[in-house]
């Protein structure tokens, strides 16, 4: 971590802008139905209070695209702010207005205020350096603690870092040690796993990774790019036919840096996604034309877990067959076990990921569960931040 955090700066008293990530879904009463995001947040924000900081909360919520819309708005997030600290939350009507602007002014030690949603501005996804100005205007320091958006250079993660010192908080902190020492310096056996539907999502990861892993496991709907493109049948498999010769060059690749390249042996198969289709296991090789697959199969459980087993470090991002249906939940489930019951540092990225491995009831024995997911592919790509680019150097 060569970035300054919320230690490395003396904040007695200090006015303090923090972006967190309280982009948090709801239903359709406005009640939050997950509060992993604003949980998250928590330590930061009781550090500050310790320093007797006054406390400015910025975020964004869903997609207003630049204007105000109730269902957007960030007063639910005050009320379990308010629950969870068991203090007052001050709630700024607008996020450079008047309203805001005032109670930032007057705040006293020890207080906080949570603005409204920053994208209620067009600005704010613009990057627009008027916009920047003024939301620093109202602190001293800058504090980023949201590595859900740090991959995009807004105006509240990275634009206001211009016109303050600006350094991380505690849950970026963690993010980096956990995401940056495992793919840098990770013990070894490090063993990837990477699921989801697309070879295409996922390019990027497994370039950069086969840098880096001894085994990389390849489950979800990719896998039938990679079996089509070694001339297997795939059904109706979901199939990239514009990504054949790129999964080509990457098996190729993987065999030139001597990582072992793990594809399913066998997958279940049905006619529909349904719980009610008929279903039955096949070899990989040998989809029926009309049948599509829709998880991996016992023996590709088995040769994945013997591999996960004697793993020293885990990276997981995506699920390895249609988890959201029962029938083909099996695979994802008892990869989610297996990752869980080892002594590895286990680190697991990306939403669906994240609710198979609480759907499979492990998430307390999993080391580090990112709470970023477009930012923890892009991070796992190699790719710079720019939320993280723009905090001040140790």
């Amino acid at each position: 971590m060569s970035k300054k955090t919320v230690r490395d700066i003396d904040l007695k008293g200090k006015k303090v802008f923090v972006r967190c990530d309280f982009n948090v879904p709801m239903d359709e009463n406005q009640n939050i139905t997950n509060n992993t995001r604003i949980v998250a947040a928590l330590p930061t924000i009781k550090y500050l209070l310790e320093q007797n900081c006054k406390i400015i909360l910025a975020s964004h919520l869903g997609r207003p695209k630049g204007e105000f819309k109730p269902e957007f708005s960030l007063k639910p997030v005050a009320k379990e702010l308010s629950k969870l600290l068991d203090k007052d939350i001050i709630m700024a009507n607008d996020v450079i207005g008047e309203d805001a602007t005032e109670k930032a002014k007057n705040l006293k030690e020890g207080e906080i205020l949570l603005l409204e949603n920053v994208r209620f501005h067009n600005e704010e996804t613009e990057n627009d350096p008027e916009f920047s100005k003024k939301l620093a205007s109202m602190a001293e320091i800058f504090v980023n603690d949201a590595f859900g958006t740090a991959h995009r250079a807004h105006s509240s993660t990275t634009g206001i870092a211009s016109y303050l010192p600006a350094v991380s908080g505690f849950l970026i902190e963690k993010e980096l040690k956990f995401l940056g020492s495992s793919v840098e310096n990770p013990e070894r056996p490090f063993v990837a796993i990477l699921g989801g539907a697309k070879v295409s999502d996922k390019i990027g990861i497994i370039d950069n990774l086969l840098e880096k892993v001894d085994t990389l496991i390849i489950g979800g709907g990719m896998a039938y790019t990679f079996f089509k493109a070694q001339g297997y049948e795939v059904g109706n498999s979901i199939c990239e036919l514009d990504k054949l010769e790129l999964a080509t060059h990457l098996m190729e690749k993987a065999k030139e840096k001597g990582v072992k390249f793990l594809l399913p042996i066998d997958t279940k198969i049905a006619k529909e996604a349904s719980e009610e289709a008929e279903s039955k296991t096949v070899k990989c090789t040998e989809i029926p034309a009309e049948w599509e697959g829709f998880d991996i199969g016992e023996e590709s459980i088995k040769e994945f877990k013997e591999e996960i087993k004697n793993a020293k470090t885990i990276i997981w991002n995506g699920p390895l067959g249609l988890f959201e249906v029962s029938q083909f939940a099996v695979g994802t489930n008892e990869i989610a076990k297996a990752v869980a019951e080892t002594g590895a540092t286990t680190i697991i990225g990306g939403g669906d990921s994240i609710s198979a491995i609480k759907k499979a009831g492990v998430e307390d024995k999993i080391t580090h569960i990112s709470t970023g997911g477009g930012a923890s592919l892009e991070f796992l790509e190699g790719k710079k931040l720019p939320g993280i680019e723009a905090l001040m150097d140790k």
